[in-house]
């Protein structure tokens, strides 16, 4: 068997983790930059019954593909806050850093300078590492669509490292009435030869036991088997993204001194209902990294300005 080198299991690391944000699928993307509020009521009609009956324990659905060298993942939820709140928590470039440190392999994010459209962030390890050591990644932002029923954002990069490239985060929300919104969040990328070869490598190894959401069986003892491998890495990813937009969503109503410490300990509590699949360190280990990352970050953003 193939000895797999250091230098290939911290690409696949930091591959997987740049998964995580975000990217571009070309054949899927123009589904995604072309919805409308009729297209999206639309799909929340077709995926009611999943919605209302599922195993994640609150109205979502995730669906994940693989196809010649591209990832994408899409999350559909139904949310119980009305739509302007949604509007004000995800259109905003800056409040987008406020969902993105929360995740695990974020190590720091920079909001856009006055006057312009472009999120500085650093992805790397889940564990605390200097940001120096992290990949940087600018993601630009734009508005594609804002009416009173519907928006919809996208954040793009045309390059990464290790061979990746045409990054797309893409997320619409439409309202529903009654103080409810469907949200729709959609992440792809592009690998080159060299990238996939890297992710397989990490699959092999420190990946291994990774899975996702998916159901694809059951084992001999009735126990549900998940799918794994590239798509159970998205998949995982898609759900941290919900829970960090649930979280940012909760804490709107807190003073906002206090909205950073609310929104990480949610985002920590929800996270451990999926242990299985999204439990990577001990909840006090989490809670230390990620406040001396917004620390970092919020000192960064004053000497920004």
């Amino acid at each position: 068997m193939k000895k797999i080198t250091a230098f290939q299991h911290r690409a696949a690391n930091m591959l997987l983790a740049l998964a995580a944000l975000l990217g571009l699928n070309l054949a899927h993307a123009q589904g995604a930059t072309g919805s409308s509020a009729p297209d999206l009521r639309d799909k929340f009609e077709q995926l009611s019954p999943s919605l209302q009956n599922n195993a994640f324990r609150r109205p979502l659905v995730i669906d994940s593909r693989e196809s010649s060298g591209q990832v994408r993942g899409d999350v559909y939820a139904l949310v119980e806050h009305p739509f302007a709140k949604v509007q004000q928590a995800l259109r905003d470039p800056a409040r987008w850093c406020d969902v993105m440190i929360l995740h695990p392999n974020t190590k720091q994010c920079q909001p856009p300078a006055s006057g312009q459209s472009v999120l500085k962030v650093a992805i790397g390890k889940k564990l605390e590492q200097p940001v120096e050591d992290a990949f940087p990644l600018n993601l630009s932002y734009s508005q594609v669509s804002a009416t009173p029923e519907y928006f919809q954002v996208q954040l793009r990069a045309a390059e990464g490292p290790l061979g990746t490239s045409n990054y797309r985060f893409v997320v619409e929300a439409v309202s529903l009435g009654g103080g409810r919104s469907f949200i729709h969040l959609s992440y792809s990328y592009a690998s080159s030869l060299a990238g996939q070869l890297a992710t397989k490598a990490y699959l092999a190894t420190a990946g291994r036991s990774k899975v996702g959401f998916s159901q694809t069986g059951t084992d001999a003892r009735g126990q549900p088997i998940y799918i794994d491998g590239v798509r159970g890495a998205v998949e995982r990813n898609a759900m941290r993204y919900y829970l960090a937009i649930d979280a940012c969503l909760q804490s709107l109503d807190a003073p906002a001194d206090q909205r950073f410490d609310r929104r990480l300990r949610r985002f920590l509590s929800l996270m451990e209902q999926y242990p299985r699949q999204l439990h990577e360190m001990d909840g006090s280990t989490f809670l230390e990294i990620k406040r001396r990352q917004h620390e970092r970050q919020r000192q960064a953003v004053v000497a920004q300005s």
